[in-house]
């Protein structure tokens, strides 16, 4: 503390000092900065007078040498700026120097009232000299780029608002991507039009020199995102935006009025300009936005348009360049989202208002990707980039998955211009599934007139494999939604497209066409007079068709599997929206959508046969492609998953084909990989449940389930099983079984789940067995574990008590049997993938899921069983907790720091400690004493060295066991003491060392748990706290914030009013003295 009485003067020695060391030549510039933190550290303990002073005395005297002495002396005081705002900029860049955070936060608020303000002041007058030269040289270009440097740091600044509590200012951090929320006082220097112009002056001044660029395009990003108290009405915002974006289309075009871009935009721009307009779009209200004068907000969007769209043809040429930079598919990324924002918005936005700039950055999107003529794919600037040279790797993301969002984004501008863009497509995959057509033609009478030749060209068919590709994947994002765990709809604007249309449609040839996908569309009399989305669909299908008839052909060759995969993707995608769409959901419907597929319609049925026709020639012949196998079997699982939907797909006769065949493990279903074969499984489970009168279901599970029984046990029954189990077609056997085990768990729902609980607990037994047998076989061990997983996962929430005591006894025997076989086993290598220690991670989420049935139950005792009972089970006294809790033995010796390390297995394991600890705090005191140790030691573990989250969890495990320990009253047991020592250190985490806030809350409730239980051991410790400190101010700002703290539960209990009033009050109390004792 002895800085605090150092003045102005001696600052400026510090200072002066810090100079001779740079001029003695001891340091290079980029040294500077460190040095000058050295010296500026008792800065941060002056007063504000003095602070103030010596800032003026600085900047008011230097500034004629800031702007006009040598560049050694601008380098000298732009570093030594650069190292103030970073002491003062964030918590984890403040210098260490024994304060504490409440006061490292104070001297950040008094610094970005006054000083920070006065910086970016002189900083904007340097950069104003320096604009205004001509012919920079390499030294002055370097200067003017730290001072360029130092208005982005002041820029990103993250501004604490003025009135928030202590706890709030110690706990400030460093930010990435901080919007400009500046305080009030910075208005008049900020809303001054000549620093935004200034700015822009300066970015088209150095935007060739691509580090330069970089800085003044992010300063310009943070004025794009000003916002707050320093606009005093909305007027003012207008008034800025307006400026902001007169500047930002005049350095962009040339002048304000957009008519065609004149200049050309940089790689090292597109990122930095994409930033800007995203932050106004995003940033600025959208009544302000349309506030601006109209053909402002015109130009603006034409721009917008036109950098969206040249991106994005950049963008491509960067991946046909395999570029490990992409700076353009950043930008255009960035741009996607900003239309997204917009065309949203039909509060603000009349219908139609974007219609035309949405046809613009369609097509621009859908030219890109395709190929010459019509497109541009693969075109660089020296030619055409050849297919043969490109090397796709096996690792390499799916177009689907790696370019979801530009596909979301491209779906909904074509949504928007539904009237040209869903006519495009068709005509482009109709233009090209004819080209396939005949191309295949023509090599198979190539193939027909020479059988030995070799030489067949595939360059057309990988182009024209490309173009539908794309062209799919655009049609399966316009068409629908993702859906993860809701009820997908058909999108608005296409649902009223249709009806807009209906009465121009003719329905009969609109399902003509539907229903002849083996036919081109204009071969059919009237098909102009069909309804569009409907023939959108059907172009779809001819390309499903040509790759069958090629199949049938021979040609499987010359296919290409991705095509497989697109086609199977876009019609689980559309099946899961519009196949028997259900009318209940929508205002309006359109009468082509509701005759072609929905409920009791020929159209209907004819698409659900065509369908499953398809699911089934995909598993036939491509069952090595575990990729297309995959996404085949997905398709089946939408197909069946509705009860209305399977309603019809049980009328097929290949489905029961089907059925049979898998039953029996016939070729070529059984060469499909194992977790295809339980996906199909899963489907064949659910199909089963469809309506069928009594006698027809139990011949489809005769059909289906049994076979599988048999088979497995005539396996496991054989007299040398032993010997034989490690046999190839054993193991195969034995892992067919256990996967379709897992399918049929995958697909229980609640009026399904008697029959299968029934038949799959006639298995379990049976797999615990096989632990045995195949002790030595993790990867068999595993699975057999995970049939157990997914059982409990599936089915435990609808089990009454007794079935669910017999999945107990089933899952505590397994884990014995397991406890056995690893008895003594140690995991000594700690370099190990996390995939080796599976069965760890599969043992706790199999417990987990035994413990989920507390927070979960829709049984209802035992009803949902009545008329599946075998007989009335004996009274049993298995129970969760035995199985929990051995298990939980059988764990924590293998737990060790070195496992802990793998962030899946430690989420893992504190999750299930955790609920334990919720569920059933009275078994922790029982468990032995080594086992009661290894977890009193997780959760310490847990609290100090891991992760917040698992912090949190550790703490909400200690509620439950301090309050088990007041209900039992044993102030001698291990649990009794562990409490104590836990006390100490959520004292500690709350009051002395700074934490995550999100954790208060927990760490509020474990803290006044324990205080209930341990009131003597905690006024020790406020004693012990108080006594250490020697300064009188702060000893009797503690001394009142813990008194307030406890003054609303004295004496504290364990009663839910108290503990809420005493949380309150430890908010009041983490906002007076919460960084005071947190030191740095």
């Amino acid at each position: 503390m002895m800085a605090a009485g150092l003045g102005p003067p001696e600052v400026i020695a510090q200072l002066e000092n810090a100079a001779k060391v740079l001029m003695m030549g001891k340091l290079r510039f980029k040294e500077v900065e460190v040095t000058c933190r050295r010296h500026l550290l008792p800065w941060s303990a002056m007063s504000n007078a003095s602070m103030q002073s010596t800032y003026s005395y600085h900047l008011g005297n230097r500034s004629h040498h800031l702007q006009f002495a040598s560049i050694f002396w601008q380098t000298l005081a732009c570093s030594i700026l650069t190292a103030l705002l970073s002491e003062f900029s964030s918590s984890s860049k403040t210098s260490n120097i024994g304060l504490s955070m409440e006061f490292h936060g104070n001297c950040k608020r008094v610094f970005q009232e006054e000083d920070l303000r006065q910086i970016f002041v002189l900083t904007v007058e340097v950069l104003q000299e320096f604009s205004r030269r001509e012919n920079l040289s390499a030294q002055m270009s370097s200067v003017f780029q730290r001072y360029l440097s130092l208005a982005n740091q002041v820029l990103s600044w993250n501004f604490l608002p003025p009135n928030l509590g202590r706890h709030y200012i110690a706990m400030f951090e460093s930010s990435q991507n901080v919007l400009l929320k500046p305080t009030e006082s910075w208005r008049e220097t900020l809303l001054d039009s000549r620093v935004m112009e200034l700015f822009f002056t300066v970015h088209r001044k150095i935007r060739e020199d691509s580090d330069m660029a970089q800085d003044s395009l992010q300063c310009l990003a943070q004025l794009a995102s000003l916002h707050g108290p320093v606009f005093p009405d909305e007027g003012a915002q207008v008034d800025y935006l307006a400026h902001f974006i007169e500047g930002l289309l005049s350095t962009i075009n040339g002048n304000i009025c957009y008519l065609v871009c004149r200049i050309e935009i940089e790689d090292s721009e597109a990122v930095g300009i994409s930033s800007i307009i995203s932050n106004l779009i995003t940033v600025f209200p959208r009544n302000v936005l349309t506030a601006i004068p109209s053909e402002l907000f015109s130009s603006f969007v034409n721009c917008l348009t036109h950098l969206t769209c040249s991106f994005g043809r950049s963008a491509a040429l960067e991946e046909v360049l395999d570029k490990d930079d992409m700076v353009y598919m950043e930008a255009y990324d960035k741009l996607l989202e900003s239309w997204l924002t917009l065309v949203q918005d039909d509060k603000h936005f009349h219908k139609g208002f974007f219609t035309q700039h949405a046809v613009q950055v369609f097509n621009s999107y859908i030219q890109c990707h395709l190929a010459a003529p019509d497109g541009t794919r693969n075109l660089t600037a020296n030619g055409v980039a050849s297919r043969e040279e490109e090397e796709i790797s096996e690792l390499q993301e799916d177009d689907r998955d790696q370019f979801s969002d530009q596909l979301a984004s491209v779906g909904m501008l074509g949504r928007v211009a539904a009237e040209h863009c869903i006519p495009l497509l068709t005509s482009l995959l109709e233009e090209r599934v004819t080209r396939l057509h005949g191309q295949l033609q023509r090599h198979q009478q190539q193939l027909l007139a020479s059988p030995g030749s070799s030489t067949i060209d595939s360059k057309i068919l990988d182009e024209l494999y490309e173009d539908i590709h794309w062209l799919i994947l655009v049609t399966g994002y316009l068409l629908a939604d993702d859906t993860q765990g809701e009820t997908p709809l058909i999108p608005p604007e296409i649902m009223e497209y249709s009806i807009k249309h209906s009465s121009e449609v003719d329905i009969n040839t609109t399902l003509q066409i539907l229903g002849s996908p083996g036919e081109k569309a204009s071969s059919i009399p009237g098909y102009n007079r069909t309804d569009s989305v409907i023939r959108l669909l059907s172009a779809v299908l001819r390309v499903s068709e040509v790759e069958s008839r090629a199949i049938r052909a021979d040609l499987t060759d010359l296919l290409s599997p991705q095509m497989g995969k697109d086609i199977v993707w876009f019609l689980k995608r559309w099946a899961k929206t519009y196949l028997l769409v259900d009318e209940k959901l929508y205002d309006q419907i359109s009468l082509p959508f509701s005759t072609a597929f929905g409920a009791d319609t020929e159209g209907s049925q004819w698409i659900i046969g065509y369908l499953l026709q398809k699911v089934i020639s995909n598993l036939s012949v491509w069952s090595s492609e575990q990729d297309l196998a995959s996404d085949t079997v997905q398709l089946l699982v939408t197909l069946v998953e509705r009860r209305e939907r399977a309603n019809l797909v049980i009328q097929c006769e290949n489905w029961w084909n089907l059925a049979k065949q898998f039953a029996t493990r016939s070729p070529p279903l059984n060469f499909l990989s194992s977790p295809v074969q339980r996906t199909l499984m899963k489907a064949l489970v659910l199909g089963g449940f469809a309506q069928m009168d009594t006698e027809t279901k139990q011949q489809y599970w005769t059909e289906v389930l049994q076979p599988l029984q048999q088979r497995f046990l005539r396996v496991i029954n054989q007299e040398n099983f032993q010997q034989m189990c490690q046999q190839e077609e054993v193991k195969q056997e034995i892992t067919a079984t256990l996967e379709a085990l897992c399918g049929i768990a995958e697909a229980t729902q609640i009026d399904n789940v008697a029959i299968l609980f029934n038949f799959l607990m006639d298995f379990l037994t049976n797999c615990i067995g096989l632990m045995e047998v195949y002790k030595n076989t993790p990867e068999t061990v595993n699975l057999i574990i995970e049939v157990f997983v997914e059982v409990a996962h599936k089915q435990i929430c609808y089990l009454g008590e007794s079935k669910a005591m017999n999945l107990y006894e089933a899952c505590l025997t397994l884990l014995q049997v397991y406890s056995k076989n690893n008895l003594g086993r140690q995991r000594v290598d700690v370099t190990a993938e996390e995939e080796q220690y599976q069965d760890l991670l599969l043992i706790m989420e199999l417990l987990t899921n035994l413990l989920s049935k507390e927070f979960i139950d829709f049984s209802d005792t035992d009803e949902v069983f009545r008329g599946h009972e075998p007989g009335q089970a004996a009274s049993r006294s298995v129970s969760a907790a035995d199985v929990v809790l051995y298990g939980v033995n059988l764990i924590l010796p293998l737990m060790s720091q070195d496992l802990l390390k793998f962030p899946t297995l430690c989420n893992q394991y504190y999750k299930l400690i955790t609920f334990i600890c919720e569920i059933f705090p009275e078994k922790i005191p029982q468990l032995p004493e080594d086992l009661f140790k290894s977890l009193m030691c997780s959760l310490e573990l847990g609290m100090t060295s891991m992760s917040s989250e698992v912090c949190q969890l550790c703490l909400e495990a200690l509620t439950p066991l301090a309050e088990q320990c007041a209900k039992a009253q044993d102030t001698d047991s291990p649990l009794f003491l562990a409490t104590r020592h836990f006390l100490k250190l959520v004292f500690d985490m709350l009051v002395l060392q700074k934490h995550n806030t999100e954790m208060t809350t927990a760490a509020g409730e474990a803290f006044y748990t324990l205080v209930c239980l341990h009131q003597a051991e905690y006024s020790e410790l406020v004693e012990t706290l108080l006594s250490s400190q020697q300064d009188p101010v702060i000893y009797q700002r503690l001394a009142d914030a813990f008194n307030k703290l406890t003054a609303s539960s004295t004496p504290p209990t364990l009663d839910r009013k108290q503990k809420m009033a005493f949380l309150k009050s430890l908010e009041e109390f983490m906002a007076n003295v919460g960084g005071l004792l947190c030191v740095k």
